[in-house]
């Protein structure tokens, strides 16, 4: 049975991801800030919560008191807003939920990792191309996608993989976030809103969290072994 460790699994893609792995027989632990969303997603099934913040590094390290197979860096978010109206604070949350986060993710398990193990980050289509509204968050995840093609040399040699799922717009909370903001900026109802932000994706529509997870599983497979530092886009031909 693999030990599997996802950071941010209480909500949307990280929770999806916990399911699937649960359901596919893996021992999962899932970590997060919040302890009753961290229950309430594996309240379901047979899942280990551990809370943890990403960004602190005494506390990422604390997870791996035991060895974990598969590695997810799930964690992450942003506010939105243009580079003249990002301040500094929000520049350094963004950077160190998504990029700092993954770094200590990766860097803590991999000394505990063995032949066979994987690493995947959850990165964004924002890591494959510029978005003007939200430059923090591209940022970090194009940072995501240098440390995931960085680490994948490093392990090339021990059978361990690192790789990076690049969804686009998914159907989670932040994605309902957008549509909502959208909605008030540009006082238009909830299809219109929804169409704004599905217009970027040649299939007019959002990603599902499970498709998400369902690459995750594929990622983590035998039959995976020779992809390493790839970015899989899963976004319908956006990029």
């Amino acid at each position: 049975m693999r030990q599997v460790l996802i950071t941010g699994g209480g909500t949307g893609i990280g929770r999806a991801i916990a399911h699937a792995f649960a359901d596919a027989g893996d021992a999962v632990t899932i970590t997060g800030r919040r302890p009753d969303v961290l229950k309430e997603a594996a309240k379901s099934r047979a899942i280990t919560c551990r809370t943890a913040d990403v960004t602190d590094e005494a506390a990422v390290a604390a997870l791996f008191g035991t060895p974990f197979d598969v590695v997810i860096a799930n964690a992450g978010g942003g506010a939105s807003g243009k580079l003249v109206k990002t301040s500094l604070a929000d520049w350094n949350s963004t950077l160190a939920v998504n990029l700092t986060g993954t770094f200590l993710t990766f860097r803590a398990a991999l000394p505990h990792m063995t032949t066979g193990g994987r690493l995947i980050a959850i990165a964004s289509t924002a890591a494959l191309k510029g978005n003007a509204s939200v430059p923090a968050y591209t940022a970090a995840k194009h940072g995501v996608l240098g440390l995931v093609r960085a680490v994948a040399h490093d392990v090339a040699t021990s059978g361990i993989t690192c790789n990076a799922i690049c969804p686009g717009f998914t159907d989670t909370p932040l994605a309902d976030d957008a549509i909502t903001g959208l909605m008030r900026r540009f006082d238009v109802d909830r299809d219109k809103a929804t169409a704004m932000v599905t217009s970027g994706n040649p299939q007019n529509r959002l990603i599902a969290p499970d498709e998400v997870a369902a690459t995750a599983l594929f990622l983590a497979s035998p039959e995976a072994a020779a992809i390493n530092g790839h970015a899989l886009s899963l976004s319908g031909g956006e990029i």
